[in-house]
């Protein structure tokens, strides 16, 4: 009965589906040629008011020159054009609102006569009374001159006459070239294929007439339809499940729902697809849809647009084709024929559906009768499921049954025995496992605890590098000082004292004869009056060395001071003279300065005191000042330069910067330059920036680097905020 119940809703449904595709096929197909006659008027709407604009453009047009032909415009056209260095005349800068204003490009090499300027004056009075209106329907109009100028409206583009080259050539472009006599005898409007404006990179299309005068080609007036609304409504206002095609006669793509637009390939032609396949496929998206298009063109071109509807078996589809009068583009709409016969599909599911439910009611009545002999046994079998289920083995079943149900349920009986068996396996692994996690666990926490450790003594050797780079910075100049100094003590000449003292204790009894008579005597007052002299210099200058020396020992001090405090509170700010701090810097760096024959250039504005951390200020800058007298070593010594600039940038900052005519630094070397252990010297450590840098931060500044690349130099700027003495009392 179930079989017989079956054939007959396989036939109902095919009758049904055959009845219901024929019927939709022919809506379809209506609808179809009815839509495509719709869109066709309203597309040629557009281009048969170009045509309409431009004839009524022309007549007011040609009325302007004539009236113009008869008064002195030199003056107004000098007025508002001018000549500019690249020998092109524009509309002058000044004053021009191109949003609103009419603007003109000549290109350099046009005679500008009388007859010339009264067109040009003639076409700017009359773009600037007709621009505005055209423009509710076409984005630009414009007027080109056969000998290479354009008076044009467009206010999306202002700046379009200004920003168009020297060199570009308008009498070239096709939008001219269709209106020349030789290519239009008719003298009627024509219309281009697409292309890509040079200037505002914007696909259009555009809509040429040119105007004679006297047998004269003078002008040709155009519009411009962009392509990004002309395929927006080829595209978008379709059919449901259809799609629209516009394509020229002579096989320029104009809108395709898969085109992909490519300044550099030009316009889409299907008849040269072939030339370049793979720019075909990539711009339709496969080479599939290019043979599917260029089939759809051949078929079209085959049948012309007489039939209004057509059928192309080879691919499933219906077309409906018009020819737009006025460009003699064609519009296809394309229906697949899966649209049409997916809802005769779907009403043929319904009926199918029907008949389960006829045939669901039959095995209703099937499983009432079988429910005693197949019920009861499955309803054992689903508690027994549920037992084990909830962890109970136990399960009693009917086994005595030869039947499929009774060997149903000794197999189940067996599946329990050897779930349970595997269930306590399974429980001991668990157990076993447990212990080994815990073991793992506890391996974890001392391994933990050791990189603890290692961390610990890693922070540790850094902030002993941080110190004995910093202090070996400093010792060089104590070092430099304390040898100055001794060569002072060595030069004072003392042995010359006690030679004189030797000669006046000899001569005691008759000091005053010799004195003043003897000529070693007379000569003995005045050397020890310049020897004193000398001994007061000298002591002078070992006290101001002696002075360096405790200043930078104090400054040793300091910096061990900066890398205790990072485990403990900052160090408060005290008042700073940076003009002072930076002559600091460069004292302590001057015997490696003087070693290296290095010339310092200083620019320092002078500034109030701020508060800032003095010593970790001053670590900052003799490194800086010691890398740049480095970096300056594979320059010729007379032209090595260092220079050193203080100044105030804003309100609230400080700037520092420290600039050498150095070695450089390579591009992909900046971004590492402040990272730990990275140096360009073969005896460098690679600390120096990488402390300062952290030292800039805490100070709540920034130091970074600039360099054009190697054999330029190089420029590190520290950056620190400016908290003047005064304003900190005050508050």
């Amino acid at each position: 009965m179930g079989v017989r119940i079956g054939v007959i809703i396989s036939l109902s449904t095919l009758f049904s589906y055959l009845h219901i595709l024929h019927t939709l096929r022919t809506e379809a197909l209506a609808q179809l040629g009815q839509h495509v006659s719709e869109r066709s008027q309203r597309e040629q709407t557009t281009f048969v008011l170009a045509e309409d604009n431009h004839a009524l453009f022309n007549k007011a047009l040609e009325e302007r020159i004539r009236t113009l032909a008869q008064e002195d415009v030199s003056s107004r056209f000098d007025r508002l054009f001018v000549r500019l260095p690249d020998g092109t005349v524009r509309n002058r800068p000044e004053g021009f609102d191109g949003t609103k204003m009419v603007g003109v490009y000549i290109a350099p090499n046009v005679v500008i006569d009388t007859e010339f300027r009264t067109r040009i004056l003639a076409t700017y009075d009359v773009v600037a009374q007709y621009g505005p209106a055209f423009h509710v329907r076409f984005q630009s109009t414009y007027v080109v001159m056969p000998e290479g100028a354009i008076v044009e409206y467009w206010p999306e583009f202002p700046t379009w006459v200004h920003d168009i080259e020297p060199g570009f050539a308008l009498p070239a472009e096709e939008y001219f070239v269709i209106s020349r006599p030789e290519n239009n005898p008719q003298r009627q409007t024509a219309w281009t294929g697409i292309f890509e404006d040079t200037v505002s990179k914007i696909w259009m299309t555009s809509v040429s007439t040119p105007l004679d005068l006297d047998g004269r080609h003078v002008a040709t007036v155009s519009h411009d339809v962009h392509l990004n609304e002309l395929m927006t409504r080829t595209i978008n206002d379709h059919l449901p499940g259809a799609y629209n095609v516009l394509f020229r006669e002579d096989g320029q793509l104009i809108a395709h729902p898969g085109l992909k637009q490519d300044g550099t390939a030009g316009a889409y032609n299907i008849l040269k697809a072939a030339e370049q396949p793979e720019v075909a496929a990539r711009r339709l998206g496969s080479q599939e849809e290019v043979a599917h298009l260029r089939s759809l063109f051949e078929w079209v071109k085959r049948h012309g647009s007489e039939q209004a509807v057509l059928e192309l078996p080879e691919s499933d589809e219906y077309i409906a084709v018009t020819r737009l009068r006025g460009t003699g583009w064609y519009f296809v709409t394309v229906l697949p024929e899966s649209v049409v016969s997916q809802p005769a599909f779907l009403a043929a599911r319904y009926v199918l559906l029907l008949g389960v439910l006829s045939l669901l009611l039959e095995l209703g009545i099937m499983y009432w009768v079988l429910r005693q002999q197949i019920s009861h046994p499955l309803l054992s079998l689903t508690q027994a499921t549920d037992k084990v289920a909830t962890g109970d083995f136990k399960v009693g079943l009917d086994t005595s049954r030869q039947d499929e149900l009774g060997q149903l349920a000794r197999s189940f009986q067996l599946m329990a025995d050897e779930v349970q068996r595997r269930e306590e396996a399974l429980r001991q692994a668990n157990e076993g496992l447990e212990h080994r996690v815990e073991e793992r666990t506890r391996e974890l926490k001392e391994i933990h605890l050791q990189l603890v450790q290692t961390a610990r003594r890693a922070g540790m050797a850094e902030i002993a590098t941080n110190v004995l780079h910093n202090v070996g910075n400093v010792l060089n100049s104590v070092y430099t000082s304390a040898q100055v100094a001794k060569e002072r003590m060595t030069g004072m000449r003392l042995e010359h004292v006690g030679r004189v003292a030797n000669m006046l204790e000899e001569r005691q009894k008759e000091l005053t004869t010799f004195l003043s008579q003897d000529e070693r005597g007379r000569n003995v007052l005045p050397f020890l009056n310049k020897l004193g002299q000398h001994l007061l210099e000298e002591r002078q200058e070992i006290s101001v060395l002696l002075d360096d020396v405790g200043r930078y020992t104090e400054h040793i001090g300091d910096i061990v001071k900066v890398q205790q405090n990072y485990a403990r509170t900052p160090r408060l700010h005290e008042p700073v003279s940076l003009g002072e701090l930076v002559e600091d810097a460069l004292r302590i760096n001057s015997a490696g300065l003087v070693r290296h024959q290095v010339k310092v250039h200083k620019q320092l504005v002078s500034l109030p005191s701020v508060l800032t951390d003095k010593h970790k200020t001053l670590m900052i800058l003799v490194n800086l000042v010691s890398n740049a007298k480095y970096a300056m070593d594979g320059v010729v010594p007379a032209e090595r330069l260092l220079t050193v600039k203080l100044e105030q940038p804003g309100p609230d900052r400080i700037r520092i910067e420290i600039h050498d005519n150095g070695m450089g630094i390579a591009p992909e070397m900046l971004t590492r330059i402040f990272q730990y252990g990275f140096t360009t010297r073969e005896e460098g450590h690679g600390f120096g920036l990488h402390s300062s840098a952290l030292a800039a931060q805490e100070l709540g500044g920034s130091l970074h680097v600039h360099s054009d690349g190697p054999g330029h130099g190089a420029t590190f700027t520290l950056e620190m905020p400016y908290v003047p003495v005064l304003e900190t009392k005050s508050a």
